[in-house]
């Protein structure tokens, strides 16, 4: 091998559309919980006040035997609470020789994939007549998860809450012509959440921003926000209510903090998460069992999904090559 090849944020932005990384995501995170071999957690260094580095190394089940890992560091904005910037690299090694196939920019994989991971459990979970969508943040996450959910449901409303009314209502404006919707901008998250079939939450807060008697009935929730122990986004009484699914058991047991605080409470124990979601897909675990139940996704992000993301577009920038 005589290189590797190098996507900057621009060249993922250009070849990991939506649809193409859902079904990537979708095959990784099936082929995850379809392995018996374990997969290492990742590990986070504090560097400082507001500032971590965090490596997940990890292989794609199966297939070509392709592995590697995801560096990025996390610093977080003194100019706006809760907040931070997420710079790195996704690099990928091909199974055979141990040689590198590609160096990715993490931010734009991550931000893409992390909404398309949210679609796939959301496609599974989410009742097949949900309409409307709520997302809680108007960060990076949102914009992904609006416009990968709004390919895996016709949407017919969209709200997005901010605890800034200016902040979203730029985003809702511009991302309205995106999916053919005005999305409807707000500070009032308890109407948010009582409007809304699909419920995402996307922010870097450190206390819950969604509560259990905000759900209705039939809602399905997806967890994403907090990636390690501490911040929480959503109350006890919500993970309490839900039928809980994981991305991988194993992280969300170490390092799901709204899992925790319920557990600690004395209100749940590790039986409460009902499966992987890579188990519901390969129909080896029910996903909802009624229509009125609340179901919830807790998303970490496994880095599974970073590799098949970064395999997606060296696969496309290859047979372009070749063209």
């Amino acid at each position: 091998m005589t290189g590797f090849l190098t996507f900057q944020a621009a060249d993922v932005e250009a070849l990991l559309d939506y649809d193409g990384c859902i079904g990537a995501v979708r095959e990784a995170m099936a082929a995850l919980s379809a392995s018996s071999e374990p997969q290492p957690l990742r590990t986070i260094q504090t560097l400082g006040p507001g500032k971590m580095f965090g490596l997940m190394p990890g292989a794609l089940p199966g297939g070509e035997g392709r592995f590697g890992a995801k560096l990025v560091s996390v610093f977080a904005d003194p100019e706006q609470p809760g907040r931070a910037a997420r710079r790195g690299v996704v690099v990928l090694f091909e199974g055979d020789e141990g040689n590198v196939l590609a160096v990715a920019d993490a931010g734009s994989i991550t931000r893409i994939r992390t909404g398309c991971a949210s679609a796939v459990a959301t496609d599974a979970l989410a009742r097949p007549e949900a309409r409307s969508l709520a997302v809680f943040g108007t960060g990076a996450q949102a914009e992904a998860h609006i416009l990968a959910i709004s390919r895996v449901r016709p949407l017919e409303r969209i709200l997005l809450w901010g605890r800034s009314q200016e902040r979203a209502e730029a985003l809702a404006e511009r991302l309205s012509p995106a999916v053919g919707l005005v999305i409807e901008a707000t500070t009032d998250g308890r109407a948010a959440a009582g409007a809304a079939d699909i419920i995402c939450t996307v922010s870097g807060a450190e206390k819950p921003i969604l509560f259990g008697e905000w759900v209705r009935p039939g809602t399905h929730v997806n967890v994403v926000g907090s990636s390690y122990l501490g911040p929480v986004e959503v109350d006890t009484e919500l993970v309490v209510a839900s039928r809980y699914f994981a991305d991988y058991r194993p992280s969300v047991l170490a390092a799901a903090s709204e899992f925790a605080e319920a557990r600690a409470s004395g209100r749940v124990d590790d039986s409460h998460i009902a499966g992987e979601i890579g188990e519901v897909l390969l129909g080896r675990k029910a996903g909802r069992q009624a229509a009125d139940q609340i179901t919830l996704y807790k998303s970490l992000g496994h880095v599974v999904q970073d590799l098949a993301a970064a395999t997606y577009i060296y696969t496309r920038a290859a047979e372009r090559r070749t063209k």
